[in-house]
């Protein structure tokens, strides 16, 4: 009986040493999950944030690390004002409660010596918390202006520029454009935006909110970009597009300011800069580039089949100097379009290789009524894309087109392909 009573004894212990282990596996357990919740919420708050940009407008500054809640207006705290000497950090934020129903700003007097007077036409550069204004004429663009783009008055474009070094980012705020000239001729006012993209690259591109029947439109906005090394803003530049918008046609390009950021020194902090905006270089007509076509007349089956090859000597777009083209292929019959297709989109190249098939059905015998248009475009995003070339093939085309469509009229069902030169579209 004493072995018995033994194991009894001992089976009865068995739960209190597993309830003892268990308490003390879930104290670590919680111990540990509350660790590991710590170490990561650290980890989060010190780690750089990829890039992206923030869109500021109207003067709300929004933060990455919490977009969802508090937005920040206009001027600083009055104790920052106070702490700040000379030029105010946020000296040229304007008031929203002034604007008129076109998001417009009253014009003030100014008075002499005040910090308004940074914003005079005349380009002046101004580094934050400094009371001399410093020449530009070493941060010149090496867009020149000449004498005939001088007499077009075309306006002048206020931005800013900062880099902030605790967040990486850069910092670009466009506030106003003044003197813009009228492009809508019936009310003699314009509707204008601005486009900016980061060159080289080309593939950061942002744009300001339209401004309707404005020649001076106050803008205010902010696009912040993170990511971007301090070191690597002496290679970019800024190129800003000025537009007016046209909501029947394709929009009306003012003009353009290109702004290489090399010599330019952000580690003083904002700096306020003014550019008068030049006419855009517009493409010389001599240099389209050229576009291999290949058709197929298929007189058993009434069909046309258009083979979209290859682009070559593609002019530039931009001063960017990159072009992103597709094709348009258009059908028509009597002047009458009755089909469209289109080729994808080449990024970055001036000699696209498309490839791409396309079978049009012919609503007609014979192809004396039959044209096709092909538009090279330039791919551009969140605006109407421009045209770079246009080529028209059909029996009333001259030169080779003409002796193209002759060819697949006289030998149907072979494939002829013949290079064409773009026109202007």
């Amino acid at each position: 009986m004493a072995p018995i009573a033994n194991s009894r004894e001992e089976f009865d212990e068995i739960p209190t040493v597993v309830g003892i282990f268990s308490a003390f596996g879930l104290v670590f357990t919680v111990s540990l999950f509350a660790w590991i919740c710590c170490q990561r919420k650290s980890s989060k708050s010190n780690k750089t944030p990829p890039y992206k940009f923030v869109h500021v407008l109207k003067g709300v500054d929004i933060y990455p690390e919490n977009l969802n809640s508090k937005k920040k207006f206009g001027a600083d705290d009055k104790n920052e004002v106070k702490n700040k000497p000379a030029v105010p950090k946020n000296s040229l934020h304007l008031d929203l409660e002034k604007r008129d129903l076109n998001g417009n700003f009253p014009k003030t007097n100014l008075k002499a010596g005040s910090p308004s007077d940074l914003e005079n036409v005349t380009p002046k550069l101004f580094l934050e918390g400094e009371k001399e204004p410093v020449s530009p004429d070493s941060l010149k663009s090496s867009t020149s202006l000449t004498s005939e783009e001088k007499q077009e008055k075309l306006g002048t474009l206020f931005f800013s520029l900062e880099y902030n070094f605790e967040k990486k980012a850069f910092v670009v705020n466009i506030k106003e454009a003044c003197g813009l000239p009228a492009m809508d001729e019936q009310s003699m006012t314009s509707d204008p935006y601005i486009k900016m993209t980061i060159l080289p690259e080309k593939k950061h591109k942002v744009k300001t909110r339209v401004l309707r029947k404005t020649l001076d439109p106050a803008f205010d906005e902010t696009f912040t970009f993170y990511g971007i090394p301090y070191t690597q803003i002496q290679e970019l530049a800024l190129h800003f597009t000025i537009l007016s918008f046209d909501r029947f046609s394709r929009d009306d390009i003012i003009g353009e300011v290109l702004i290489p950021l090399s010599g330019i020194e952000l580690s003083d902090g904002k700096m306020l800069m003014n550019r008068e905006i030049i006419k855009r270089n517009v493409r010389k007509s001599s240099g389209r580039g050229e576009l291999l076509i290949s058709l197929c007349y298929q007189s058993t089956t009434n069909t046309l089949t258009v083979v979209v090859l290859k682009a070559r000597h593609l002019p530039k777009s931009d001063v960017s100097g990159l072009s992103d083209p597709y094709v348009k292929v258009n059908l028509y019959h009597a002047k009458k379009r009755i089909s469209k297709k289109k080729t994808h989109v080449k990024k970055c190249t001036p000699n696209a290789v498309f490839n791409e098939l396309f079978v049009f059905d012919i609503p007609c015998e014979g192809l004396e009524e039959i044209s096709v248009e092909f538009l090279v475009l330039d791919s551009e995003r969140g605006s109407r894309n421009e045209v770079i070339g246009r080529l028209v093939l059909g029996a009333a085309a001259e030169g080779t087109s003409g002796e193209h469509w002759k060819e697949i009229c006289d030998f149907p069902r072979r494939q002829i392909a013949k290079w064409h030169m773009l026109c202007d579209g």
